[in-house]
């Protein structure tokens, strides 16, 4: 399976994104389509053999031209150009609504100035009306070649009778203009919710000074290899991702992981293209380009988040998928029930007018994908990468989080603090291990040729020949396990007491000994009782769950408030512990290592540190891209926040007709207020989702809440 990304034009409501979606799904090899209105993009899932050609065919055919991959080209219909000569061309016509009875101008003026509105202007909504007429189901721009053709049918009818006081040329010509405006400043607002995007596209260097042959050549980013040495110069963007290989400097990353204070990089350290370099001259070995930067993978991440479907926005498919049957039924009633009761069906018409106009679904199939754009754009800016919609939506009803310990709430860099065993024997165990604990090791043993016959045993420990010695270096389970008789030792206890972690060496055989202990010690982050205070005050309740011993797990459960721990969990039961949690309500697991990813994939809502490994975020559904753990209330608040913009704007989406369509059927409501009416139901509810792009992380992080 391979997955596509389009970009489709034409579409204007609701009902449109539901054709384009059966468009797709009826073409052969597509296994699944997902539309979203606000984005004006497809997502297609498709067999490896299947090709994009018949399914652009297919869209162009349907009346949505597509592009592959790209923006498409705006076409002069949706540009400011129709809505300026609508207004120039309608001004007239509703002159006497301004000024009088006397500025109404002659039949045939009238009939000139609103047929170019009708038949120029209002041609997209016949075309695309007919369209989905001819597929079989409706939409916006058949609602409004209806309502108009009958009110400018009703008015050259008049005029041919004669009857010059009984014209409605302005309400056809004026709720075209008032469409063709609305969907101008709808497309002018969706702008702003695509705006994380292009930032993220904007921060990339074009160019870049790379060491080629002993010389500094500038040469376009399309040019560069990985392995090339970049130089970089104080206050520029890094072009590429890479490691520092010469220099030291500060570099600020807060675009990209919402980190407000510059990060020293030195010799050795990893950088992200898109960054800027501070008050040093670095030079970098490049080690991606391309879609697979750091950067082009985000942009990915949040692009596809995007454009996914929230499992709240089923309800609106289903509702689109009957409102526009329903609108024309409801028009009909509303023509015959006026027609017969008081006998002007000239009248009537017009009350049918503005049902049919009023009741368009544009808001409607907006409200979802504007609010999910602008919040997850929001998420982006402040470091946090939302992956799926589902998460998002998922993550404000959490009831439980639960914490890895290593790495997450500490710093996940363990020191050597004690120590009873040969340093030089526990050395060679660990040494080539990447494991933290073997690191610290070897940081204080530095220089010990590597054990022989090593066989690490994830999450218990590791054993192997030194000096013709079989050794074990590990947990106290797995030694027991082992055959392993631990002593009762008063300074490991002691240890433990203090919440170090304890590592027992232990010589192999037929009589198998102990030949000491080691204490490691890890940090908490500054900001871990903060994070953890935060959710508390979201009404969430903290969990630890860590494969370290209890009393280490306990001592810093303690000291940040975390009333529940489970320790020494191997990492293929993490999973099992949070399925358990499941039973209590819904539950996010925040972790960074590979012994996570289960864990994190078993939970209602899997939390990863981008400072871990990559498949911690790869089974992730959120991606926190800096080692903050105060950004699980950020993410838990911005997801409330999201949902309620998403229910607010179904709220007025359907509040507009709920009220408009029976003023309308009852007569209280005129075409042209119709047109206005909906035409603002579609930018109130894009406005409002913009709100969210204002939205910042602080409050979160200090416990508080906001309304």
């Amino acid at each position: 399976m391979r997955t596509l990304k389009l970009k489709i034009s034409g579409m204007s409501c609701a009902s449109c994104v539901g054709r384009v979606e059966k468009t797709l799904k009826r073409q052969p090899g597509v296994l699944g389509a997902e539309v979203n209105l606000a984005a004006e993009t497809a997502r297609v899932s498709l067999q490896d053999d299947a090709r994009a050609e018949p399914l652009l065919a297919a869209l162009a055919k349907a009346g949505y031209p597509a592009a592959l991959d790209g923006p498409l080209r705006t076409p002069w219909g949706q540009t400011g150009w129709p809505v300026l000569i609508g207004v120039l061309l309608s001004l007239p016509l509703v002159a006497p609504m301004l000024l009088g009875h006397d500025a109404m101008l002659p039949g045939w003026w009238q009939l000139a100035l609103a047929a170019p509105v009708q038949f120029v202007l209002g041609a997209r909504f016949y075309a695309a009306g007919w369209r989905a007429l001819r597929d079989g189901s409706g939409n916006m721009d058949l609602l409004v070649a209806l309502g108009t053709s009958a009110a400018f049918g009703l008015s050259l009818f008049e005029l041919w009778r004669g009857q010059e006081h009984a014209l409605y040329f302005e309400s056809a010509a004026v709720v075209i203009t008032l469409v063709l405006v609305g969907k101008w400043l709808e497309a002018r607002a969706k702008r702003g919710t695509g705006e994380a995007i292009r930032a993220l596209a904007r921060l990339q260097p074009e160019t870049a000074r790379v060491l080629r042959e002993g010389a500094e050549q500038e040469l376009p980013i399309a040019a560069l290899r990985v392995g090339d040495l970049v130089r970089v110069r104080p206050g520029e963007r890094l072009p590429v991702d890479g490691v520092v290989t010469q220099g030291h400097s500060a570099v600020d990353e807060a675009l990209i992981t919402g980190e407000s204070l510059p990060v020293a990089k030195a010799e050795g350290d990893a950088v992200t293209g898109g960054a800027v370099n501070g008050e040093g001259l670095l030079t970098v070995r490049c080690t991606a380009l391309g879609a697979e930067s750091r950067l082009a993978r985000i942009a990915r991440f949040v692009e596809d988040a995007q454009g996914a479907k929230p499992p709240i926005q089923q309800l609106v498919d289903r509702v689109s998928a009957v409102f526009v049957p329903v609108v024309v039924g409801l028009a009909l009633l509303t023509l015959l029930g006026w027609g017969f009761a008081r006998g002007d069906w000239a009248q009537a018409l017009l009350h049918a007018v503005a049902v049919l106009v009023i009741a368009c679904p544009c808001a409607l199939g907006l409200a979802t994908p504007a609010a999910l754009m602008a919040g997850m754009g929001a998420a982006a800016r402040h470091g946090i990468l939302i992956k799926d919609a589902q998460a998002l939506e998922l993550a404000r009803g959490l009831d439980v989080i639960a914490f890895d310990k290593t790495g997450t709430l500490t710093e996940g860099r363990p020191r050597l603090v004690a120590h009873s065993a040969p340093l030089a024997l526990a050395a060679a165990l660990q040494a080539g291990s990447e494991h933290p604990l073997a690191r610290a090791v070897c940081d204080a043993a530095p220089g010990v040729p590597p054990a022989q016959a090593l066989q690490a045993v994830p999450g218990r420990g590791v054993r192997g020949e030194v000096d013709g010695q079989l050794l074990a270096l590990g947990s106290t389970a797995w030694l027991a396990s082992l055959g392993v008789a631990l002593p009762d030792d008063a300074a490991a206890e002691a240890q433990r007491r203090q919440g170090h972690s304890l590592s027992w060496l232990a010589q192999l055989g037929e009589a198998p000994r102990v030949l000491g202990w080691l204490a490691f010690g890890d940090e908490i982050k500054p900001v871990a009782a903060e994070a953890v205070a935060a959710l508390h005050a979201l009404g969430v309740r903290t969990v630890l769950i860590s494969g370290d011993h209890r009393a280490a797990a306990e001592a810093v459960a303690h000291r940040l408030g975390i009333a529940e721990v489970h320790a020494e969990v191997l990492p293929e039961d993490k999973a099992r512990v949070v399925a358990q949690l499941r039973g209590a309500g819904r539950v996010g697991m925040v972790g960074d290592g590979l012994n996570d990813a289960p864990a994190l994939a078993a939970a209602d809502v899997g939390l990863a540190m981008s400072t871990g490994t990559e498949v911690a975020m790869a089974a992730a559904g959120i991606t926190l891209m800096r080692g903050d753990p105060r950004l699980v209330a950020a993410a838990i608040e911005l997801s409330r926040r999201t949902v309620a913009k998403i229910r607010q704007n179904l709220f007025w989406a359907m509040a507009y007709n709920v009220v408009g369509i029976p003023l309308a059927a009852l007569g209280l409501l005129s075409p042209v207020f119709a047109g206005a009416a909906m035409a603002l139901s579609s930018v109130s509810v894009v406005s409002n989702a913009l709100l969210l792009t204002r939205w910042h992380h602080g409050p979160a992080i200090r416990g508080e809440t906001r309304s």
